[in-house]
């Protein structure tokens, strides 16, 4: 099957699900066989960029690197769905541009700030409150939300299943997915018809 590069972004505050989500979605693309790589930022803020701190600068530096990596992946056919907060939209807007070549989806998994702090299954917010976190996102660092993006989900009230459906329906609807879609259908009609064939020889 022909495989479409793209890079789906989910950007939002801490806790409001984009991992969640963007593994949610990578499983449902990779069972219709597409070759999906999933970058969560914890796990790249880990791995390659353990050298850097929360400054904006610092954030920057790391989005970037995850930008950037998204950006070979997608347009060498890959589906990269990357799940990191990326507080600051002029950053987010450079990612976007440097995607010359391939679709870039901004998702923006909304969820409201009381929300997040009510549910803090990590007690995060509550320390950033306290003080004891500097430079938290959405308490004493800015998050700026997108101002268009192609997608948005409302995490405070849908249930993780429903928001991976709105967002794969809504990339067939930017027909993201028609080709491969039509693809699939030929071959299970053709396996159809093969099956049928084969009854008749019976």
């Amino acid at each position: 099957m022909k495989n479409a590069g793209m890079t789906l972004w989910f950007t939002g505050l801490s806790g409001s699900g984009k991992s969640t989500l963007a593994r949610g979605i990578g499983r449902k693309l990779s069972d219709i066989d597409l070759a999906v790589e999933v970058l969560d930022g914890d796990q790249i803020r880990a791995t390659l960029s353990p050298d850097l701190g929360y400054t904006k600068q610092e954030r920057d530096v790391n989005i970037r690197r995850i930008g950037f990596l998204s950006q070979l992946l997608s347009r060498n056919g890959v589906i990269v769905i990357v799940a990191a907060i990326s507080p600051y939209r002029e950053t987010r807007e450079e990612i976007r541009k440097n995607h010359l070549s391939v679709p870039f989806i901004e998702v923006f998994v909304d969820c409201p700030l009381p929300v997040l702090i009510a549910r803090d299954t990590k007690g995060l917010y509550q320390r950033a409150i306290q003080g004891h976190i500097q430079n938290f996102t959405g308490i004493s660092d800015p998050y700026e939300p997108p101002q268009n993006p192609e997608i948005v989900v409302h995490t405070s009230c849908q249930s993780p299943d429903d928001s991976v459906a709105h967002i794969f329906t809504s990339l067939r609807q930017m027909n993201l997915l028609a080709d491969i879609w039509k693809e699939d259908l030929a071959t299970v009609r053709a396996f159809d018809g093969r099956n049928l064939e084969a009854g008749n020889g019976h």
